[in-house]
């Protein structure tokens, strides 16, 4: 059974930084490419950062691009979202995200390109 934990949330101001984590079970994780999806309130949920199984190819949201920074861990099966330079904008819940199956590459995904979801943590920026 595949699981994705996410941790890392909280409330931050305007300016700020974040660190998400995604700890990821059931699956080789080093096989799978991996990614941040965020929902704020009111709005469809969205691609944020997609990283490859080698971190060689790595994707960006346009509204990310320059302050967000996707990393991943293979040996500790971790995938990271380094956020800095926080907008209010960016405040939402950020779920982590794989494809189902391990043949997928890393793109701008869209919801519907992944298997697996986990639960979610939420960001709430200041202004």
């Amino acid at each position: 059974q595949v699981q994705l934990v996410e941790s890392g949330g909280g409330l931050v101001q305007a300016g700020g930084s974040l660190r998400l984590s995604c700890a990821a079970s059931g699956l080789t994780f080093s096989t799978y490419p991996m990614g941040w999806f965020r929902q704020a309130p009111g709005k469809e949920r969205e691609f944020v950062a997609s990283i490859g199984r080698l971190s060689v190819t790595l994707y960006y949201a346009d509204s990310v691009k320059g302050r967000f920074t996707i990393t991943r861990d293979n040996a500790k099966n971790t995938v990271f979202l380094q956020m800095d330079s926080l907008k209010p904008e960016d405040t939402a819940v950020y779920y982590c995200a794989a494809p189902p199956r391990r043949t997928g590459a890393a793109g701008l995904w869209a919801t519907g390109d992944m298997g697996y979801w986990g639960k979610g943590t939420l960001v709430t920026v200041s202004s």
